[in-house]
């Protein structure tokens, strides 16, 4: 099986810090059909091998839904991809299953809360203690967390207050071609566009998590 999306998206990184362009890490999702395959870590491995990435570059996504359907498969898969030094996140948290004891069985190392819980941040209680829920179960399991789909400051200023380390969406980016990120890349170098401030958390940019945003291929 060709992981077509996923080899691009290696490769494309490779170029950009070849170039000189040091985006940190490019994120892909992968999908059930994906994941199914009894050999999908040694294809991940190749891939890193063939395009030359190293492997704490890439993050892998997963939906929770994927991650349970295939349980067995999960338990075996996670841990050989992350011992390549690949991260693991846990993409659309909040909106598959209910029971929460998976993630201290999976290696995660990051948790993307959903963005339907974002949309109703700043209007409806529950998806805001939703967002405040995740964020500090987070912190207690030492993962990092990231806000999908912040479109407004009203949003950011939330996540902020609340400790989450990172953000994407409209308001730090739409969806860009490679040419299109590597002109915007240079152009906020040096601007920080998030700042997590927290009792919790060192203040950190998003200018990496807006490449893992806007490199990660489609389909």
């Amino acid at each position: 099986m060709r992981l077509v999306p996923l080899t691009e998206a290696c490769r494309q990184l490779s170029l950009w810090r070849s170039a000189g362009n040091h985006v940190n890490n490019v994120a892909v999702n992968v999908s059930a059909l994906q994941f199914s395959v009894g050999n999908f870590a040694q294809l991940v491995e190749r891939t890193l091998e063939k395009t030359g990435l190293p492997p704490a570059c890439l993050e892998l996504e997963l939906t929770e839904t994927v991650l349970m359907q295939h349980i067995e498969n999960s338990m075996k898969t996670l841990p050989a991809i992350r011992a390549y030094g690949v991260s693991l996140a846990i993409d659309d948290f909040g909106t598959g299953y209910s029971s929460l004891g998976y993630l201290k069985q999976f290696p995660i190392d990051t948790l993307k809360i959903d963005k339907s819980f974002i949309d109703e941040v700043e209007t409806d209680a529950g998806s805001a203690e939703i967002c405040s829920s995740i964020i500090r179960m987070a912190r207690s399991l030492s993962l990092k967390v990231v806000a999908e789909g912040v479109e407004n400051e009203s949003q950011l200023s939330y996540l902020r207050a609340n400790g989450c380390d990172l953000a994407q969406g409209y308001l730090l980016s739409r969806p860009l071609a490679a040419k299109d990120f590597s002109r915007l890349f240079r152009t906020n170098l040096n601007r920080p566009l998030f700042v997590a401030e927290s009792d919790h958390s060192e203040p950190r940019t998003t200018v990496p998590e807006a490449a893992r945003l806007s490199s990660q291929p489609t389909g």
